[in-house]
């Protein structure tokens, strides 16, 4: 049998009392030691040096009821029992000396004496594992002629334990995973890790967040969702308030966001409270926040820093607590290097990052997205519309096939879900509206392919090694790059590009012929994945 071991703190006024009468009182320290079914072999006693003379007594007194029980004495001086920092610290290090054997050992941990402070901080420590064991409460008896041990209840912290609870915790924090994905039910896997991870950083930090992804990938959608789910949990109490920089323009744009004061400047009639107060005690969504200059950045810095900042032509500053989410379809670093952005700024909003797909690389969720895109148009147009079964199939077909662009990812969807809705004659999609569809998407694909390819390649290569490589493969070049960087490894990649030869078997290792290909530009994978 283990032996059982209980910690705490002596009781300075719960266990105090002199003479005999002290036996007719309930002392929590000493009725530890009286519960029948619950046998202490040790006793870990913590006291001020103050409390000597009580504690000796008590420790005489455990001899007499339970002449079993070892009793040993620990000197804490606590300056302030009730300041948090000084007593966790204290217990913190009284667990990390303290000689835990739970092989041979059960640990108890009364939190029935000392300050809140301090039960507050044997549960954490506890919880923790930094004490290896259970709490125990006990309590005076409820009725004269019960004695005086009265009774206790025994605290296990492994939530594991209890299916109930478990079962709960597992379906609130589905449903809110479920509610930031807008009860889409996702079947990409690290798209669902990632929407995981950020119900767990919107529920327990109010640091910034910066979320990143091509356009219409929705971050958006997602930042709102954010807002509502930290507001359904009394997190926020103010407004969402979202600002795409990229519209912001020229002398405005500081008074956009910080606001002024009246005579500011030619035209300043009246004061403006600007974004950054209207979003106090709520939350900030900057979208294209890479397109702000650099005096602005360092403001947002200041403002996200120390909640304060200073209006256009004010001489006092204007306070606002907001949370901030910022979004960019661009690589921020990149932006650094080139002294667009602030390194210093990048650095507060890279604690939380998180990069969205798009909607070509998530291609399992494409079905699921589209009933999703039909539910909000029966929502908005009040007209409930349906595919036919051989409409569905061929539109889902082509969808998720490599040779989908979705340049505009969810917002192509969307668009092209509305399309095809407004159009279904008697309210059913046809495949005579799908063929219409595919082809009206091909088209406008098409059509940015060859400003889409020069762009991408100007970006990616420079201008002056474009103009090196002929125009036929410059075209080649720029769709190979665009599929390796919506693929996840260069395998998956191989197989979207070599998809004909695979199928006719004229193929045997995508991987090394796409690699073969990047070596005759002097490329390789991981430089086109990290652009």
């Amino acid at each position: 049998m283990k032996k059982r071991v209980a910690i705490g703190f002596l009781g300075v006024s719960l266990d105090s009392g002199k003479r005999d009468k002290r036996w007719e009182r309930w002392r929590p320290t000493v009725a530890l030691c009286q519960q029948g079914d619950l046998p202490i072999d040790r006793l870990e006693l913590i006291h001020d040096i103050r409390a000597t003379s009580l504690a000796e007594r008590i420790v005489g007194d455990i001899a007499v009821i339970s002449p079993g029980t070892q009793v040993v004495r620990h000197i804490m001086n606590l300056a302030d029992a009730w300041d948090f920092q000084e007593v966790y610290g204290a217990l913190y290090d009284f667990a990390r000396a303290y000689p835990f054997d739970v092989e041979e050992e059960d640990y108890l941990v009364n939190i029935t004496t000392g300050t809140h402070v301090a039960q507050i901080c044997w549960f954490l420590l506890t919880e923790a594992h930094y004490v290896p064991g259970k709490l125990i409460q006990l309590s005076p008896p409820k009725r004269q002629g019960e004695g005086v041990a009265g009774s206790y209840s025994i605290v296990d912290l492994d939530l594991s334990r209890y299916d109930a609870i478990a079962s709960r915790f597992r379906a609130e924090t589905h449903e809110a995973t479920s509610f930031l994905k807008s009860g889409i039910p996702t079947r990409n896997t690290a798209f669902n890790a990632m929407i995981d991870q950020i119900e767990r950083v919107a529920m327990r930090s109010r640091a910034p967040v910066l979320l990143t992804g091509p356009t219409g990938a929705g971050k958006s959608l997602l930042a709102r969702r954010i807002f509502e789910l930290k507001q359904a949990r009394r997190q926020l109490t103010g407004d969402f308030v979202e600002v795409n920089c990229a519209t912001l323009r020229g002398d405005h744009t500081m008074s956009a966001l910080f606001g002024h004061v009246r005579g500011a400047f030619t035209g300043a009639q009246t004061d403006r409270a600007g974004l950054l107060r209207a979003a106090d005690g709520g939350l900030l969504f900057m979208d294209e926040i890479g397109e702000l200059g650099l005096d602005e950045q360092a403001m947002i810095l200041r403002a996200i820093e120390e909640k304060r900042f200073l209006p256009v032509g004010a001489d006092k500053e204007a306070a606002s607590d907001f949370q901030l989410i910022a979004g960019t379809n661009r690589d921020l670093s990149v932006d650094v290097r080139s002294g667009k952005f602030r390194e210093d700024l990048l650095a507060r909003l890279n604690l939380w990052t998180f990069e969205l797909p798009g909607l070509a690389a998530r291609r399992e969720d494409i079905e699921p997205n589209l009933d999703f895109e039909l539910t909000r148009y029966a929502e908005r147009e009040g007209e409930n519309i349906a595919f036919n079964r051989e409409a569905r199939t061929r539109y889902l077909s082509f969808a998720t096939a490599p040779e989908a662009r979705w340049t505009a990812n969810f917002r192509d969807l969307s668009a092209s879900v509305t399309r095809m809705a407004t159009l279904a004659p008697g309210g059913r999609i046809t495949e005579d509206g799908v063929a219409e569809e595919i082809a009206r998407l091909v088209r406008h694909w098409r059509a940015g392919d060859v400003e889409g390819a020069d762009r991408l390649l100007a970006d990616f290569l420079g201008e002056e090694r474009v103009a090196g490589i002929d125009r036929f493969d410059q075209v080649q070049l720029a769709e190979v790059i665009r599929v390796c960087r919506a693929s996840s490894s260069l395998s998956a990649a191989g197989r979207v590009l070599f998809a004909a030869s695979r199928q006719a078997k004229a193929s045997s290792n995508d991987a090394d012929r796409l690699r073969k290909y990047l070596t005759r530009f002097e490329l390789d994978w991981e430089a086109v994945r990290q652009g």
